[in-house]
Parts: structure tokens; C-alpha cells; sequence
């Protein structure tokens, strides 16, 4: 972890409190555009993937066909609404300002994870002069640990967000931790 130069956070679960937030806006949007409402549980499965993408997953029609492209910018757009307007309190985790400017004060560089393809990524790391070894991705669900495995790029799961230490354990993480004091203390 001595080599590490960038760190590339999660944001949902991770560093901003916002699950609740997603699932009371999915839900918003199952309701109106007419749809079975998801339980929290399902919701929480798909947070950290694209909306499109978990869209679909959540709600796939009973022949086990994914919803048209019209249906699922439907709900996408609901979703964005409710999001939009959604009074559910979504504040920074405890300690993760002061995570964020310890580790910028100390010549590390920080990013949020995106959407961005695999050539998009590789086209940023090597504009930073880096490779996937001198970054490290931090997140809290399986789909955060899944994306850097698949780069082989280090990794450390948070047990704070979505996913349990075991869930995220399976990709082989540098660690698991339990508060952002750990994770401070890791770098």
C-alpha cells in the first residue's frame, strides 16, 4: 500500500449516507409508473451499478425479459425526479471530511468512481502517469470490489454501506474496515 498513489472512492455507502435516500427514490419511481415496489433489500443489491443496468434488474417483466429502453428511461427519469426532490437526509459519514482532507493534505491524489468504461479508465490512469497497482478503490459494495479485481487494481471494502464483510471479502481485498478511522489509518 506504500506505492499507492491515488485512491478512488465509491460514493453511495461509501462516503455519503445515502442509501436510504436510493431506496425511498427507487421505490418512488416503482410507484409511479405503476410497477411492483421493490423491497429495500433488492434495492440495495443493485446500488453501485449504473441506473439503466439496475434498473432492469429490479425490474425485469414476468417472461424474464428486461424492460424496453422507453420503459427503463421511464423509470430512470422518475427515479432522477424523486432524487431531485427527495428530503431524505444524505450527509457525509462521520470522519470522511476529514479523511478526505488528511490524505489530499498529504500529496495523495482522490477521485469518485464513475461509470466510465474500461478504456475510459485505463485512458485516465495513464493521463495520471499511473498504473492500476498505484491506485487503490475504496467502496461498500461487491460491484466496487468486482470493477477493481477486474483491473487488478488493490481494493478496500467498507462495511458501513451496502454489502458485509464477507460479501466484499470475496474479491480479495486489502482489507475490510469497520469505521474511517481504519481506513485513515491504512494509508
Amino acid at each position: 500500500m506504500q506505492d499507492i498513489r491515488l485512491a478512488i472512492f465509491d460514493w453511495d455507502g461509501t462516503l455519503m449516507d445515502s442509501v436510504g435516500r436510493i431506496v425511498d427514490c427507487v421505490q418512488e419511481a416503482a410507484r409511479y409508473c405503476e410497477l411492483a415496489v421493490p423491497a429495500p433489500a433488492q434495492i440495495r443489491q443493485i446500488i453501485g451499478l449504473s441506473l439503466d443496468v439496475a434498473m432492469s434488474r429490479l425490474f425485469p417483466l414476468s417472461s424474464g425479459c428486461a424492460f424496453d429502453e422507453r420503459q427503463i428511461a421511464a423509470l430512470i427519469d422518475r427515479y432522477r425526479h424523486h432524487y431531485l426532490h427527495d428530503a431524505t437526509p444524505s450527509p457525509l459519514f462521520a470522519g470522511a471530511g476529514e479523511l478526505l482532507h488528511d490524505w489530499r493534505s498529504r500529496g495523495l491524489q482522490l477521485a469518485v468512481a464513475t461509470g466510465k468504461s474500461r478504456r475510459g479508465l485505463d485512458r485516465v490512469l495513464d493521463e495520471l502517469g499511473l498504473s492500476p497497482r498505484q491506485a487503490v478503490m475504496i467502496g461498500d459494495s461487491v460491484h466496487d470490489m468486482a470493477m477493481a479485481e477486474a483491473i487488478a487494481m488493490p481494493r478496500i471494502g467498507v462495511t458501513w454501506g451496502v454489502d458485509s464483510r464477507d460479501a466484499l471479502s470475496r474479491h480479495g481485498p486489502v482489507a475490510v474496515v469497520d469505521s474511517m478511522a481504519a481506513l485513515r489509518g491504512l494509508l
